[in-house]
């Protein structure tokens, strides 16, 4: 077989385990989780949202982009330290990319004081599912005791 038909295979087959892994990753956003728009913070106006979904364990969120080919969460957050800063309805062209009813919030990953880390766009049910979720956390000073 001549060199270039081993190259021509070669490329055919990272073609394909490209295109699964995009399917799989497609069908894991869309199939479960929330859908959402993320964006990491500082960003300038109206730039720097990327759709995605994210799915909530018992210890955090993880936030899986759209149009990512990485198999894990692109971000996870932990519930003990993400705080709701601020809501804020859409501005500028915001509205081009969200639906009208969706609610921004402007959250924290840390402590109290320090600048937001991320806005996080959704529904107003699923902010609202989000909101509970974090409020059920246990409470900071909780630990769990030692067997005796």
């Amino acid at each position: 077989m001549p060199m270039w038909a081993w190259i021509v295979c070669g490329l055919l087959l990272v073609g394909l385990i490209a295109a699964g892994l995009l399917v799989y990753r497609l069908r894991l956003v869309r199939l479960a989780g929330t859908p959402v728009l993320l964006r990491p913070l500082p960003a300038d106006a109206d730039e720097g949202w990327r759709h995605g979904s994210i799915h909530y364990t018992d210890d955090a969120i993880l936030y899986f982009r759209l149009s990512s080919l990485r198999l894990g969460p692109s971000v996870t957050l932990s519930r003990r330290r993400i705080e709701v800063s601020g809501r804020r309805s859409r501005v500028g062209t915001e509205s081009e990319i969200m639906d009208p009813d969706m609610v921004v919030a402007e959250i924290t990953v840390g402590r109290r004081g320090q600048e937001p880390a991320y806005e996080l766009a959704m529904a107003p049910a699923a902010m609202t599912a989000f909101q509970s979720w974090l409020e059920a956390r246990a409470p900071r000073r909780a630990r769990r005791r030692p067997a005796a």
